[in-house]
Protein backbone atom coordinates (compact mmCIF):
# COMPACT_ATOMS: atom_id res chain seq x y z
CA UNK A 1 0.00 0.00 0.00
CA UNK A 2 1.20 3.23 -0.66
CA UNK A 3 -0.33 4.90 2.15
CA UNK A 4 -1.05 3.80 5.58
CA UNK A 5 -4.64 4.68 6.24
CA UNK A 6 -7.44 4.73 9.19
CA UNK A 7 -10.80 4.47 8.42
CA UNK A 8 -13.04 7.51 6.88
CA UNK A 9 -16.78 8.55 7.02
CA UNK A 10 -19.07 9.57 4.36
CA UNK A 11 -21.31 12.49 5.63
CA UNK A 12 -20.63 15.73 7.29
CA UNK A 13 -22.63 16.49 10.56
CA UNK A 14 -21.91 18.42 13.88
CA UNK A 15 -18.71 20.09 12.96
CA UNK A 16 -16.70 16.72 12.26
CA UNK A 17 -15.46 16.89 8.71
CA UNK A 18 -15.75 13.67 7.01
CA UNK A 19 -14.44 11.88 4.11
CA UNK A 20 -16.21 9.92 1.28
CA UNK A 21 -12.94 8.57 -0.19
CA UNK A 22 -9.53 8.04 0.24
CA UNK A 23 -8.84 11.08 -1.39
CA UNK A 24 -10.50 13.21 0.81
CA UNK A 25 -9.10 11.49 3.97
CA UNK A 26 -6.44 14.23 5.88
CA UNK A 27 -3.12 13.65 4.76
CA UNK A 28 -0.74 13.78 7.94
CA UNK A 29 2.71 15.02 6.54
CA UNK A 30 3.31 17.92 8.82
CA UNK A 31 6.32 15.67 10.91
CA UNK A 32 4.92 18.02 14.47
CA UNK A 33 1.62 17.12 13.73
CA UNK A 34 2.66 13.21 12.81
CA UNK A 35 4.57 13.19 16.52
CA UNK A 36 1.30 14.77 18.24
CA UNK A 37 -1.24 12.08 16.91
CA UNK A 38 1.33 8.49 17.73
CA UNK A 39 0.99 8.58 21.41
CA UNK A 40 -1.18 5.97 23.13
CA UNK A 41 -3.57 8.33 25.30
CA UNK A 42 -4.39 10.46 21.93
CA UNK A 43 -4.51 7.00 19.86
CA UNK A 44 -7.25 6.27 22.69
CA UNK A 45 -8.97 9.55 23.00
CA UNK A 46 -9.22 10.00 18.79
CA UNK A 47 -10.43 6.20 18.81
CA UNK A 48 -13.06 6.60 21.60
CA UNK A 49 -14.33 9.79 20.20
CA UNK A 50 -15.26 8.20 16.87
CA UNK A 51 -16.85 5.58 18.07
CA UNK A 52 -18.69 7.37 21.00
CA UNK A 53 -19.17 10.82 19.88
CA UNK A 54 -18.50 14.10 21.71
CA UNK A 55 -17.38 13.48 25.14
CA UNK A 56 -16.20 15.18 27.79
CA UNK A 57 -12.83 14.91 29.53
CA UNK A 58 -14.02 13.18 32.22
CA UNK A 59 -16.77 11.00 30.36
CA UNK A 60 -13.53 9.97 27.96
CA UNK A 61 -11.21 9.45 31.04
CA UNK A 62 -13.93 6.82 31.88
CA UNK A 63 -13.56 4.98 29.23
CA UNK A 64 -10.48 4.66 28.34
CA UNK A 65 -9.03 4.35 31.58
CA UNK A 66 -6.88 7.98 32.55
CA UNK A 67 -7.52 10.49 34.60
CA UNK A 68 -9.92 13.52 33.80
CA UNK A 69 -6.49 15.89 34.02
CA UNK A 70 -4.49 13.40 31.61
CA UNK A 71 -7.37 13.14 29.42
CA UNK A 72 -8.33 17.24 29.69
CA UNK A 73 -4.61 17.83 28.58
CA UNK A 74 -4.03 15.31 25.77
CA UNK A 75 -7.42 16.90 24.24
CA UNK A 76 -5.96 20.37 24.18
CA UNK A 77 -2.93 19.04 22.23
CA UNK A 78 -4.88 17.01 19.31
CA UNK A 79 -7.13 20.36 19.35
CA UNK A 80 -3.58 22.27 19.12
CA UNK A 81 -3.35 20.05 15.87
CA UNK A 82 -6.61 19.94 14.63
CA UNK A 83 -7.57 16.89 15.44
CA UNK A 84 -10.62 17.48 17.77
CA UNK A 85 -12.83 20.85 18.71
CA UNK A 86 -14.52 22.23 21.33
CA UNK A 87 -17.82 21.34 20.81
CA UNK A 88 -19.82 22.46 24.12
CA UNK A 89 -21.79 25.87 24.23
CA UNK A 90 -20.18 29.00 26.27
CA UNK A 91 -20.19 29.14 29.75
CA UNK A 92 -19.76 25.39 30.81
CA UNK A 93 -17.24 24.59 33.18
CA UNK A 94 -16.39 21.11 31.54
CA UNK A 95 -17.11 21.38 27.73
CA UNK A 96 -17.46 18.09 25.23
CA UNK A 97 -14.66 17.40 22.40
CA UNK A 98 -15.53 16.21 18.92
CA UNK A 99 -13.57 15.10 16.25
CA UNK A 100 -12.89 17.55 13.45
CA UNK A 101 -11.73 14.62 11.16
CA UNK A 102 -12.41 10.58 11.13
CA UNK A 103 -10.25 9.35 8.62
CA UNK A 104 -6.37 10.03 8.28
CA UNK A 105 -4.16 9.48 5.31
CA UNK A 106 0.23 9.22 6.10
CA UNK A 107 2.55 9.69 3.24
CA UNK A 108 5.10 6.97 2.47
CA UNK A 109 8.57 7.89 1.05
CA UNK A 110 8.40 11.52 0.25
CA UNK A 111 11.87 12.24 -0.27
CA UNK A 112 11.80 14.68 2.72
CA UNK A 113 13.84 12.85 5.61
CA UNK A 114 12.01 14.50 8.35
CA UNK A 115 8.95 13.72 6.72
CA UNK A 116 9.82 9.51 6.23
CA UNK A 117 10.96 9.36 9.83
CA UNK A 118 8.22 10.47 11.48
CA UNK A 119 6.40 8.33 8.57
CA UNK A 120 8.20 5.33 10.32
CA UNK A 121 7.16 6.73 13.86
CA UNK A 122 3.64 6.61 13.77
CA UNK A 123 3.32 3.45 11.36
CA UNK A 124 5.44 1.91 14.08
CA UNK A 125 2.93 2.87 16.93
CA UNK A 126 0.26 1.76 15.04
CA UNK A 127 1.25 -1.80 13.73
CA UNK A 128 2.14 -2.58 17.71
CA UNK A 129 -1.34 -1.49 18.56
CA UNK A 130 -3.30 -2.45 16.05
CA UNK A 131 -1.63 -6.17 16.12
CA UNK A 132 -1.59 -6.37 19.81
CA UNK A 133 -5.08 -6.14 19.76
CA UNK A 134 -5.45 -8.73 17.23
CA UNK A 135 -3.22 -11.11 18.92
CA UNK A 136 -5.70 -10.37 22.14
CA UNK A 137 -9.02 -11.17 19.71
CA UNK A 138 -7.81 -14.49 19.24
CA UNK A 139 -7.71 -15.24 22.72
CA UNK A 140 -11.08 -13.39 23.11
CA UNK A 141 -13.38 -14.84 20.04
CA UNK A 142 -14.29 -17.63 22.52
CA UNK A 143 -16.34 -15.29 24.60
CA UNK A 144 -18.42 -14.44 21.40
CA UNK A 145 -21.31 -15.58 20.46
CA UNK A 146 -22.06 -18.22 18.09
CA UNK A 147 -22.82 -16.23 14.89
CA UNK A 148 -20.30 -13.85 15.78
CA UNK A 149 -17.90 -16.19 15.84
CA UNK A 150 -18.66 -17.64 12.21
CA UNK A 151 -18.43 -14.22 10.71
CA UNK A 152 -15.05 -13.28 12.57
CA UNK A 153 -11.79 -14.64 12.55
CA UNK A 154 -8.64 -14.62 10.74
CA UNK A 155 -8.68 -15.65 6.73
CA UNK A 156 -5.45 -15.87 4.68
CA UNK A 157 -4.54 -15.96 0.97
CA UNK A 158 -1.98 -15.66 -1.53
CA UNK A 159 -2.48 -13.99 -4.73
CA UNK A 160 -0.23 -13.54 -7.73
CA UNK A 161 -0.99 -9.96 -9.19
CA UNK A 162 1.04 -7.17 -10.98
CA UNK A 163 1.28 -3.82 -9.27
CA UNK A 164 -1.76 -2.50 -11.32
CA UNK A 165 -3.69 -5.77 -10.47
CA UNK A 166 -3.19 -4.91 -6.65
CA UNK A 167 -3.97 -1.26 -7.00
CA UNK A 168 -7.25 -2.60 -8.23
CA UNK A 169 -7.68 -4.79 -4.95
CA UNK A 170 -6.71 -2.53 -2.91
CA UNK A 171 -9.83 -0.14 -4.81
CA UNK A 172 -12.18 -2.71 -3.91
CA UNK A 173 -11.35 -3.02 -0.49
CA UNK A 174 -11.69 0.46 0.25
CA UNK A 175 -14.84 0.65 -1.76
CA UNK A 176 -16.48 -2.37 1.25
CA UNK A 177 -14.69 -0.09 3.45
CA UNK A 178 -16.38 2.99 2.84
CA UNK A 179 -20.14 1.50 2.07
CA UNK A 180 -20.13 1.50 5.82
CA UNK A 181 -18.35 4.74 7.26
CA UNK A 182 -21.11 7.04 7.80
CA UNK A 183 -22.21 4.77 11.07
CA UNK A 184 -18.66 5.44 11.97
CA UNK A 185 -19.84 9.26 12.76
CA UNK A 186 -23.50 9.08 13.41
CA UNK A 187 -24.82 6.66 15.49
CA UNK A 188 -28.46 6.67 14.01
CA UNK A 189 -27.70 5.00 11.34
CA UNK A 190 -26.76 2.11 12.58
CA UNK A 191 -28.56 -0.61 12.91
CA UNK A 192 -29.45 -1.86 16.15
CA UNK A 193 -27.47 -4.80 16.23
CA UNK A 194 -24.16 -3.67 14.80
CA UNK A 195 -21.21 -3.49 16.63
CA UNK A 196 -17.75 -2.19 16.08
CA UNK A 197 -15.74 -4.25 14.01
CA UNK A 198 -11.96 -3.53 13.43
CA UNK A 199 -10.79 -4.85 9.98
CA UNK A 200 -7.81 -5.29 9.11
CA UNK A 201 -6.21 -5.37 5.35
CA UNK A 202 -2.35 -6.07 5.47
CA UNK A 203 -0.65 -6.79 2.34
CA UNK A 204 3.24 -7.34 1.42
CA UNK A 205 5.48 -9.11 -0.82
CA UNK A 206 5.98 -12.66 0.84
CA UNK A 207 9.72 -12.68 -1.40
CA UNK A 208 10.58 -9.21 -1.72
CA UNK A 209 13.70 -10.39 -3.28
CA UNK A 210 11.91 -11.37 -6.45
CA UNK A 211 10.95 -7.56 -6.79
CA UNK A 212 13.89 -5.60 -6.26
CA UNK A 213 15.27 -8.26 -8.73
CA UNK A 214 12.92 -7.42 -11.73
Amino acid sequence: MSDAQTSGTATVQGGTRAATSVEELRELRDPRTMRAFAHPVRLDLLETLALEGPLTATEAAALIGQSATTCSFHLRQLAKYGFVEDAGPGGTRERPWRLTTIGYRIPEQTGEPEVDLATDSVLSVLTERIFDRARRSIDERRRYSARWREVTGLDEGVIFVTPDEMAEVKRSLEEVLFRFAARLESPAARPPDAVPIELLICSYLMRPEQEAAS
